[in-house]
This record gives structure tokens, C-alpha cells and sequence, in this order.
């Protein structure tokens, strides 16, 4: 299975986004009212600036206290940001994620931002392939 297969089924395919220079609590409160893991940073919404995840936000707080969520996002974000690409295998983003102890990996295609994919998603589709396989 392929990171494009994944995001098909993905009920939502909108990456959630915040510019550089956006506070903290700001994007803690996005990510609460979303229900999500993670926000990517970037300025126009095609280009990846950062990520930054509900344990970025835990680091500033420990450090700073409740001043660490008036920082703004690239003071705590990942700027090192591993992603993939539509045709990558599921297995090797999983394999990646594993190793490298991160939930969440931006898509690109034509270096454009187009989706994000998380370890959740990689994990569902394993475990749909696996039960497609059973019953064959």
C-alpha cells in the first residue's frame, strides 16, 4: 500500500497550518478544538516552515511555564521535518516513524505541501491490507 492510498481514505484531507509567529497557546488551542496531534508551520500553506506537536507544546510549557505559551511556534518546533512522498510504501513510513519516534509526516508532491499522513492512518491501513489478505 502507498502514502496516496492511505490519504484516500482519510475522511479529512486538509493539513492544518499555522504561520511563523504564531503564539504557542494560540496553536494549543487548534490543535484542542481539532482534535489533532499536530499543526504544520508555514506561511502559505505549501511550504513547510516546521511541525509542531502536542510534545513541542509540553517542552515550552516545562521550560517557560505558562510564559512558554505566549513564545512564538518556531521557538519550539521541528524544523529537521521528515516527510514522504504519494508513491512512498506504507512500510516505509512506518519504519521511519518507528525509528525516528514521530506520529505525523507531511506529504509532498511537486514540493508542495498535500497532505499529512500519521501513524494511525499507516497502522489502519496495515491492519485493513492484513484482514484483506486473511480472508483471501
Amino acid at each position: 500500500m502507498q502514502v496516496h492510498q492511505i490519504l484516500k481514505t482519510k475522511k479529512d484531507m486538509a493539513v492544518v497550518t499555522v504561520p511563523v509567529g504564531q503564539m504557542i497557546r494560540a496553536a494549543a488551542k487548534i490543535l484542542a478544538a481539532r482534535r489533532i496531534g499536530t499543526v504544520v508551520v508555514s506561511d502559505d500553506g505549501n511550504t513547510i516552515a516546521g511541525i509542531l506537536s502536542e510534545r513541542d507544546i509540553v517542552r515550552a510549557l516545562a521550560r517557560k511555564g505558562p510564559e512558554g505559551g505566549s513564545e512564538p511556534v518556531e521557538e519550539y518546533m521541528t524544523t529537521a521535518v521528515q516527510i514522504c512522498a504519494l508513491s512512498d510504501s506504507a512500510d516505509a513510513i512506518l519504519g521511519r516513524m518507528t525509528d525516528g519516534r514521530f506520529r505525523h509526516m507531511p506529504v509532498i508532491e511537486n514540493n508542495m505541501l498535500v497532505g499529512l499522513i500519521t501513524i494511525g492512518d499507516v497502522v489502519k491501513a496495515k491492519l485493513n491490507e492484513l484482514a484483506m489478505e486473511n480472508q483471501a
